[in-house]
């Protein structure tokens, strides 16, 4: 009961104070908030970034382990015609990891080939990106149909004439009637299209998107490019592992053991080839967000240091104004704490409205229109906030508050 009393009793002194003396309150709230802007708004900015960015990146899968020519990051010192003249990924190799491995749950061998026209009689569309996939390519990657099937393991295998076509292709070659079961000409051979993939919209960065892409068997592809040779399209085989960092261990172990195996290669020689997972690049990107954060937030300190100092000052100088009332508070009875409270509690209560403000600021950020980039303000920032805002209010009021507390009631009550 009395430390809520105690802590109404602070409320209505630190309200008092702020409507009597308004304009200096207001001022020197303001580096309070454009400290809290410039930290919690740079935190958002960069959260909403990176979080984008790792969305445009999905396509990658997760937990997916690729097993291919080049990799995604190079090694110090390696002579660069050492990747050059590593072999392609191969389908009999493919074959040979689906047939051995015990640590995958999932596998396919895809090749790409994009900037082509899709043709239905009068209607086309260019810059096509087609694929060729294995039945396993569902099983790797989130494939979801909104009209018509999945390929059969038969189409697959015999290499079939058919195609599965994203969501704008549908739209450009088919605006009135339902794709599948329609025929299409890639590369001037007619497919049948068996299904239409959900839309799945643009991304932040344009990274490659289903609804402009065609997928076909991989031995139909193998028809129309040459593959796993030195100068043909370059064929990865994509892995999925299991969602635990020890189990994509034991996969990476796995597939090194395969591929050196299948390849014939001795303990003491490299390997001439490349794993890369996916989380590679979330984890580069998680390291220069990192980067990008900590320098906005020192950037933002400084202003809310200089917040900090404007508190401060409306603190002493409230101390000196209230002198007498504290006088009387204390010869009524009043204890030590209950006037270091009351003080402590104004410049808390003023930093927090200040940070509120802030809070607000940022949050109107979130509703400008930048395309496909959404700017997203998290609990976790908010509240980061407040606690900063608050710490800010302690520092600032801790010494007027502590001086207020101190003073003789007779020589505070004969103050003028």
């Amino acid at each position: 009961m009395l430390l809520i009393r105690l802590i109404f009793e602070s409320f209505r002194f630190a309200w008092s104070a702020l409507k009597m003396n308004l304009l200096r309150t207001v001022l020197s709230l303001l580096g309070v908030t454009v400290g809290i802007f410039s930290i919690i708004g740079v935190l958002t900015l960069v959260d909403s970034l990176e979080k984008s960015l790792k969305d445009s990146f999905g396509f990658l899968g997760a937990n997916v382990m690729y097993v291919q020519k080049w990799p995604w990051s190079f090694e110090n010192n390696y002579p660069w015609w050492k990747y050059v003249n590593r072999p392609q990924t191969s389908y009999d190799e493919f074959k040979f990891i689906e047939a051995n491995m015990s640590e995958g749950i999932g596998i396919s061998i895809f090749a790409d080939r994009s900037g082509l026209t899709v043709k239905k009689g009068s209607n086309s569309i260019s810059g096509v990106n087609l694929s060729g996939i294995t039945f396993g390519h569902s099983e790797v990657y989130d494939m979801p149909i909104s009209q018509g099937r999945y390929f059969t393991m038969q189409e697959v295998e015999s290499g079939r004439n058919v195609v599965l076509i994203g969501a704008n292709i549908a739209e450009a070659l088919f605006p009135n009637t339902e794709a599948s079961g329609r025929r299409i000409k890639l590369k001037g051979l007619n497919y049948t299209v068996v299904g239409v993939l959900k839309e799945q919209g643009e991304n932040f960065i344009g990274t490659p998107s289903s609804d402009d892409n065609c997928f076909i068997p991989y031995r139909s592809f193998r028809k129309l490019y040459a593959t796993g040779k030195m100068f043909g399209v370059e064929s990865v085989v994509a892995v999925k592992g299991r969602d635990n960092d020890q189990k994509l261990k034991l996969l990476e172990g796995d597939l090194t053991g395969l591929m050196r195996r299948k390849r014939g290669l001795r303990p003491r020689d490299e390997s001439n080839f490349a794993l890369n997972r996916s989380e590679m690049v979330a984890d580069q990107l998680g390291i220069l967000f990192k980067q990008v954060s900590f320098i906005g937030f020192l950037i933002g300190l400084f202003a809310m240091l200089v917040g900090g100092f404007g508190i401060a000052n409306i603190m002493f100088v409230s101390v000196k104004e209230r002198t007498n009332i504290i006088g009387i508070q204390k010869s009524l009875g009043a204890k030590n704490y209950f006037v270091l409270w009351q003080f402590l509690f104004e410049s808390i209560f003023l930093c927090v409205l200040g940070g509120l403000a802030g809070l607000f600021l940022v949050y109107l950020t979130t509703f400008i229109p930048l395309g496909s980039f959404q700017i997203i303000m998290n609990m976790k920032n908010i509240i980061l906030g407040l606690v900063i805002a608050a710490t800010v209010g302690t520092l600032s009021g801790i010494i007027p508050a502590v001086m207020a507390a101190r003073m003789d009631p007779v020589i505070a009550i004969r103050s003028q």
